[in-house]
């Protein structure tokens, strides 16, 4: 099978919330469900509160459902959402 570029953006719980202090976490999630780390950045959303914006390589023939449940099972994220998925050739 192929692999599929994701873009997942990934909103605190709180302005509040260090996104430098979850980003490792995150990555070490993706890596554990079979992801590859490639980019991060942070988007302003309004009023103080930063998105995390994470780009990563995952295999096609796996369901990201899983990793979105880790994710959102940790205390510091409110919402997960796939922005962007594409096939990476």
């Amino acid at each position: 099978m192929g692999t599929s570029g994701i873009k997942m953006k990934i909103m605190p719980v709180s302005p509040e919330i260090d996104l430098d202090t979850i980003k490792p976490l995150i990555q070490k999630i993706i890596e554990e469900k079979g992801g590859k780390n490639r980019e991060y950045e942070e988007e302003l959303v309004a009023f103080g509160l930063k998105a995390l914006i994470a780009f990563f390589e995952w295999p096609e023939e796996a369901d990201l459902e899983p990793l979105e449940n880790k994710i959102k099972d940790m205390g510091e994220v409110n919402s997960v959402q796939i922005i962007d998925m594409r096939k990476i050739v």
